[in-house]
């Protein structure tokens, strides 16, 4: 890296992680909201920020922050998610000095919080980038799937001994989905390793006020996940073949005007989103069910609960905390004015817990009649494209890891991951106990 690269990478720091952590820091002391969030999101768990999520919902539906508003109300959330009025992602003023050596320090690479990735564009390269990618994760395309992906689930339990300590996380919960997204995609087994430490190294970048350290180690992961994309895209145009991806380069190479910083984008978001929410649904709907064996025992009783049972895991304890809107120009949200370039933060575990919308918000309670309506894969637009296809390994992989193993001792020393954006475990350390194989899914004897 050159000099002046350097010098970009520093401003890109200041102005996204050093600038807004001190403020955050600072507002956080005198008692903001947003900066409280910030703050603590990071060193403790989602069931130890209610306190500080039913502040914010006694302070109104669109509590206000520094920079504008933030809001754990159900209605709320689901209303500025879906409106035309705020976008994605955050634009410095045109014209400001901040805008303009923000753009001179743009990074050219891999970006998922800026565009073109998905997560930060709007209508209509948003409509062009998500229309490539939408077949492939309808909920008809997805249930095809659910035989392969259940032998996936019974080759991976088989491998793990009953006889000594693992990491589920290591072992099983990270490992499913990597399988089965990399499959859906093309990625060749030898590389789905590093693809699986290359998303994990760049997941804090949805993060705020990451300290210097964090954030190269980040940037460090996307570029070594980038030039990994162009190598593999460039395999794929001499030897494509049913995939996902080989489908975005031929749309590429068709006339879909899709550059190759576009097509790039669009592939490493879907594949990197592809596993990283369900990592974390895996793991806290393990340790959920854990802490609550009787809701275990009801799905042992009844394994048509399952599907509902996820739905609850991910309305308890969502994989994404909050996301952030910022105001196009001058709107109402619920009835509230909003000026423009105001930034809107939208709690969605917050949402998840409104007692108007769920009794007894705070009970987990996997017959919960109304689970589903959570907001964990957010609405509108930016809608998760990949919830069909989480939903469906949550529910196998779950199924299939209790159907295989008849005692789960969770042992000391779990972490939690610290990204404060993206909610799961880092490690999850067990001692297990086969059932009795003639209960399990013939998927997983047969792996055995």
């Amino acid at each position: 890296m050159n000099t002046a690269d350097h010098l970009k990478r520093g401003v890109r720091w200041s102005l996204g992680h050093g600038l807004p952590g001190g403020l955050m820091r600072m507002a956080a002391r005198k008692g903001d909201f947003q900066g409280r969030m910030t703050t603590e999101a990071g060193r403790v768990s989602t069931q130890e920020l209610l306190p500080l999520i039913e502040e914010i919902r006694a302070a109104g539906t669109m509590a206000k922050w520094r920079l504008g508003h933030i809001t754990v109300d159900h209605e709320a959330v689901r209303e500025t998610l879906s409106s035309n009025d705020v976008h994605a992602g955050f634009v410095f003023e045109e014209g400001t000095m901040l805008g303009r050596v923000g753009r001179w320090a743009k990074r050219d690479g891999l970006n998922p919080v800026e565009a073109p990735s998905l997560l930060a564009v709007e209508p209509p390269d948003h409509t062009r980038y998500r229309k490539l990618v939408t077949r492939v994760f309808t909920a008809r395309a997805v249930e095809k799937l659910r035989v392969r992906t259940e032998e996936i689930a019974g080759e991976l339990l088989a491998a793990i001994p009953a006889d000594r300590p693992v990491d589920l996380v290591e072992s099983y919960c990270a490992k499913l989905p990597v399988e089965v997204i990399s499959e859906i995609l093309g990625v060749p087994e030898k590389d789905r390793g590093l693809v699986l430490r290359l998303g994990g190294g760049a997941a804090p970048s949805l993060d705020m006020g990451l300290g210097w350290r964090d954030f190269r180690d980040v940037e460090d992961s996307l570029d070594e996940f980038d030039a990994w994309l162009g190598e593999h895209l460039g395999y794929l145009r001499k030897h494509p073949g049913d995939d996902l991806f080989s489908q975005l380069v031929r749309a590429s190479d068709d006339g879909e005007q899709l550059t190759e910083r576009e097509l790039k984008a669009t592939a490493g978001l879907v594949l990197a989103a592809g596993f990283e929410t369900t990592v974390n649904l895996l793991g806290n709907g393990i340790r959920l069910l854990h802490e609550h064996p009787d809701q275990l025992q009801m799905l042992r009783d009844e394994p048509a609960g399952w599907a509902n049972a996820v739905e609850e895991v991910l309305r308890y304890d969502p994989p994404v905390l909050l996301t952030g809107r910022q105001v196009s120009h001058e709107t109402e949200i619920v009835g509230h004015p909003l000026k423009e370039a105001e930034l809107v933060i939208t709690v969605l575990a917050g949402a998840n817990r409104d007692p108007k919308v769920f009794d007894e918000p705070n009970r987990f309670d996997i017959q919960r009649a109304n689970a589903r309506d959570h907001l964990s894969f957010s609405a509108g637009r930016h809608y998760c494209l990949g919830s069909a296809l989480a939903r469906m390994e949550g529910e196998v992989g779950l199924r299939a890891f209790y159907d295989r193993f008849g005692v789960v001792e969770l042992l000391p020393g779990a972490e939690r991951r610290q990204t404060r954006i993206l909610r799961g475990w880092e490690n999850l350390p067990a001692k297990l106990t086969v059932s009795d194989r003639s209960e399990l899914p013939e998927v997983v004897r047969t792996a055995s």
